[in-house]
């Protein structure tokens, strides 16, 4: 159930910030990253409880998850080294810690977490390094979040 809902924000998550960007998504090669970052407030409880995510308005939650396209046009996840950071606008740098869940259908993702203020802005820098691979992928995406 929890694994179910969890899947449901993020195709949520996805879905409403559609207007604003056309696709939180880089391709690499045969890899594609997906990345989206929200508030942890927009978490369900029992998704935060789940996941050991602390819930409020003045959290961040990062999303990152590494597909590896397939010969019949399919693509699976793949586990990596992924590391975060994100700097504001006025330079103040933020390691983000980074770790993994892994789903029983075979779904992986890479959560993150940081403290926000409203309506600052982070540029984010995610480096992906797919299992197999030596040179890592850079993602760079930018994000405002609001607390009130």
């Amino acid at each position: 159930m929890m694994k179910m809902l969890l899947k449901i924000l993020i195709l949520l998550t996805v879905l409403a910030s559609l207007p604003v960007i056309a696709q939180q998504a880089q391709e690499f090669e045969d890899y594609v990253v997906h990345y989206n970052a929200l508030s942890a407030s927009l978490i369900t409880p029992e998704i935060a409880k789940a996941y050991g995510i602390r819930r409020s308005d003045s959290r961040a939650l990062i999303n990152i998850s590494v597909l590896k396209n397939t010969v019949d046009q399919s693509a699976t996840a793949v586990k990596a080294a992924v590391t975060a950071s994100g700097r504001n606008l006025t330079g103040q740098t933020r390691n983000v810690e980074m770790r993994e869940i892994n789903e029983s259908d075979g779904a992986i993702y890479y959560i993150g977490e940081l403290s926000v203020r409203n309506m600052e802005t982070f540029d984010f820098t995610v480096l992906v390094t797919p299992e197999g691979k030596k040179t890592p992928f850079k993602v760079k995406f930018r994000q405002q979040f609001y607390t009130e």
